[in-house]
């Protein structure tokens, strides 16, 4: 970077001319506090500038060109989770959803990373964007726990020994099998409830959701279809670009958005469905992330008008397929991305209070987040083990029988701390149980699973 841009002339910005913060978002901020209890970061550190109102005062100075976009300033905006329960605690309206993704590419392009951090960074979005290549790697964690090597490396200490990043890597390794692998979401399902079909839904099968929660997907086709829907799943091994664009990679993010929108137009969809909360939230942000691209603009537009959540599209929906009595109590944990960005909080509680028998729990701090935040628990693992502790003292409160989530990450996340006696799923898969009349923790020869 050169010296100019790390010591800015007084009165100019020190942010870039492409998509810099607005100067009238900044100003809506009026530094009241009321965000200071709902944001992870200041409740983990109590420091002014991990708090929403002290990173927009850092986003304000160097739009003045009173700071320059360095290390110090960097390091702020990367601890933010992005999970913007600030956004829903302001009473002043404040956008801070525009404000972070909009400095975040800023800090991608002007302030250089460590080269332990891009690599690191590097590798993330080499792999985990790219399912053939997670498969890949979930046979190397296959083969890394069925052979003893993880055991062995815990007992002898050497995991505890590793750098953070890579303890918290290790540590959230997915617990799947060889069948997971190799299971193949179909690509047509027809609706079984009703002639003809209620709706055309196409379905987004995701990265590491198609590798590591295939079960997932499966409940999500099942519920859709018993519900008269019919469902479409693009077989195209297409990343929607959310991880991108959460971490500051506009232009990978952009690319990805691109492709998703090509990929669904070859359907003539009614819907397109998601049951992942970070992928909703970006593709319900399509037609403003691709507003200034004359060739997307409309059509990104309309896709995000016709994008839902899968718990949204069912609390529309009546339902048809009739549902069994589970008595079960479960904890729910609202993912940041579903409840504060895509602002689905009564949806998935109205879906799961539909079960007969089905007991919703609420848990205390419900606001805030477990710590995954998209690659968030790998590049920030201290704050992100404070908070997945956290999050796992609170569901334990809540005296659960079974815990659900509707994202990928939080799945994974909170499994690390919670431990074996809860099992975690996705409300889909509760609804999908209760549909077919089975126990949602025993397969159709009776063995007993928790697989989330």
């Amino acid at each position: 970077m050169s010296e100019t841009t790390n010591r800015p002339r007084p009165g100019t910005s020190s942010f870039d001319d492409r998509n810099p913060p607005a100067r009238d978002l900044l100003d809506d901020c009026v530094h009241c506090g009321f965000c200071l209890p709902t944001c992870p970061t200041y409740v983990v550190t109590g420091e002014e500038m991990e708090s929403p109102r002290g990173r927009i005062y850092l986003m304000d100075l160097a739009a003045k060109g009173e700071i320059p976009l360095n290390d110090a300033f960097g390091s702020r905006i990367d601890s933010c989770l992005g999970c913007l329960a600030c956004t829903t605690a302001c009473p002043s309206g404040v956008q801070y959803d525009k404000l972070i993704e909009a400095v975040r590419p800023q800090l991608e392009r002007n302030v250089p990373r460590t080269t332990a951090d891009r690599l690191f960074r590097a590798v993330i979005f080499k792999l985990f964007p790219h399912p053939g290549r997670l498969r890949l790697a979930a046979l190397g964690g296959i083969a890394y726990q069925k052979l003893g090597i993880r055991a062995l490396l815990h007992r002898l200490g050497v995991v505890r020994r590793l750098p953070a990043r890579l303890r918290a890597l290790e540590a959230l390794l997915p617990p799947v099998t060889l069948s997971d692998l190799v299971r193949r979401t179909p690509s047509y399902v027809a609706a079984t409830a009703v002639t003809p079909a209620r709706l055309r839904v196409g379905l987004l099968a995701g990265c590491a959701q198609r590798v590591f929660f295939g079960d997932v997907n499966a409940a999500t086709i099942r519920v859709l279809a018993a519900d008269g829907c019919e469902v479409y799943v693009p077989r195209d091994h297409q990343c929607c670009g959310a991880l991108s664009m959460h971490a500051g990679r506009e232009d990978d993010g952009l690319e990805h958005a691109r492709r998703t929108i090509d990929m669904f137009e070859r359907y003539d969809l009614d819907v397109v469905v998601t049951n992942v909360a970070g992928c909703g939230s970006t593709l319900k942000e399509y037609g403003a992330l691709l507003a200034d691209d004359p060739d997307y603009r409309e059509r990104a537009a309309a896709f995000s008008a016709r994008t839902r959540d899968i718990n949204e599209l069912l609390a529309e929906l009546a339902p048809l397929a009739t549902r069994h009595a589970l008595p079960l109590r479960v904890a729910y944990h609202d993912a940041c991305h579903l409840a504060n960005a895509q602002r689905i909080r009564s949806q998935p509680r109205q879906v799961l209070r539909a079960i007969p028998d089905l007991e919703v729990a609420d848990i205390a701090e419900a606001e805030i987040c477990c710590g995954s935040a998209g690659i968030y628990n790998l590049v920030q693992p201290e704050k992100a083990e404070e908070l997945g502790r956290r999050k796992a003292a609170n569901l334990h409160n809540a005296r659960p029988e079974v815990i659900a989530t509707a994202n990928a990450g939080c799945l994974l996340q909170i499994r690390r701390y919670i431990g074996e006696d809860v099992p975690l799923v996705h409300p889909v898969q509760l609804v999908d149980a209760s549909i077919r009349g089975v126990h949602p923790f025993h397969d159709s020869a009776g063995q007993r699973h928790t697989d989330g």
